[in-house]
């Protein structure tokens, strides 16, 4: 395991309390940075107008990865679904802090990619308890 992914390992570990304390008010205005390339649609009823670039985010939290209907993912993420890797908000957090790192380490595949090329570097526990709270209301 490299050094720099063995830091965001320990980093996502130790902070795991945090995922359940995330605050989706905080999470709505982190998802600015977002949603530039994505959405929160639920059929018609557009939630948060964005992007087409990556998916939708509407329920993503409890989905499996590279799943949605009507997207075109890479095939590093669509593996890690068919391995298993289902979104919660501890594993959503350190997708979107690397996704690169995180797709490499979970397939145990340093070639792994991900389309994803933005690292949301702080607020991801925020913007994953606001993903489960438009699908909550």
């Amino acid at each position: 395991m490299s050094f720099k992914y063995a830091v965001l390992l320990a980093a996502t570990v130790f902070a795991a309390p945090a995922f359940a304390e995330g605050d989706a008010d905080k999470g709505e205005k982190a998802l600015k940075k977002c949603k530039s390339c994505h959405m929160i649609k639920n059929g018609d009823d557009v939630i948060v107008k964005g992007g087409k670039t990556g998916p939708n985010l509407y329920g993503i939290i409890g989905r499996t990865a590279g799943t949605e209907e009507g997207f075109k993912y890479g095939s590093s993420l669509v593996e890690a679904g068919e391995k298993g890797l289902v979104w919660d908000a501890e594993n959503f957090v350190a997708y979107s802090a690397d996704p690169k790192a995180f797709l490499q380490e979970y397939l145990d595949d340093g070639t792994a990619k991900s389309k994803m090329s933005f690292k949301l570097k702080k607020g991801g526990e925020d913007v994953a308890a606001y993903l489960e709270s438009v699908v909550a209301e």
